[in-house]
């Protein structure tokens, strides 16, 4: 990725843009034609009608509400992938799936042409130059995630507890 950040600002983020909306695009279609196998696998047993109205629901929900699922996903790391492929399984309309998944493609290209491949850059410089303190910063990174998860598990439980 290196010869992206090379590019100038608008060829970069050109670049970035392409990536993130084809990627976007290939995970729906993928989560499109997983659903179909498994509707088409599921036609030897008739569905149950609870199971039948919870999949309207759900269907009903993302393609009225999911399309700010889809953009918002693309500030996160992970979920974006998870995002588009349940709008493809939930068969999101194109109509509304297109332009969410395009501005969040402009939301990613941004972050990742500036900031994200200049942390990219500085991480490999760091590796570079002293390894150790790199390991050292992602413990320390880990180590405060860690923290927070427990503190928010504890203070889940201490909810459910009262």
């Amino acid at each position: 990725m290196e010869w992206v950040r090379q590019l100038p600002l608008a060829q970069g983020l050109a670049v970035m843009f392409v990536i993130a909306l084809l990627r976007g695009n290939a995970t729906y279609w993928v989560g499109r034609g997983a659903a179909a196998g498994v509707i088409r696998l599921g036609r030897n047993r008739p569905p149950s009608e609870r199971r039948q109205r919870g999949r309207a629901r759900a269907e009903a929900l993302i393609a009225r509400w999911g399309v700010l699922a889809v953009p918002l996903s693309f500030l996160t790391v992970g979920l974006q992938t998870a995002v588009n492929a349940t709008a493809g399984a939930l068969r999101m309309p194109l109509r509304r799936y297109l332009p969410a998944v395009a501005v969040g493609a402009v939301l990613w290209a941004i972050l990742w042409f500036t900031a994200g491949l200049a942390v990219i850059g500085a991480a490999i410089e760091l590796a570079l130059g002293s390894p150790w303190l790199l390991g050292a910063v992602l413990l320390t990174a880990l180590g405060i995630g860690g923290w927070l998860l427990l503190r928010r598990a504890r203070r889940s439980r201490e909810r459910v507890g009262q």
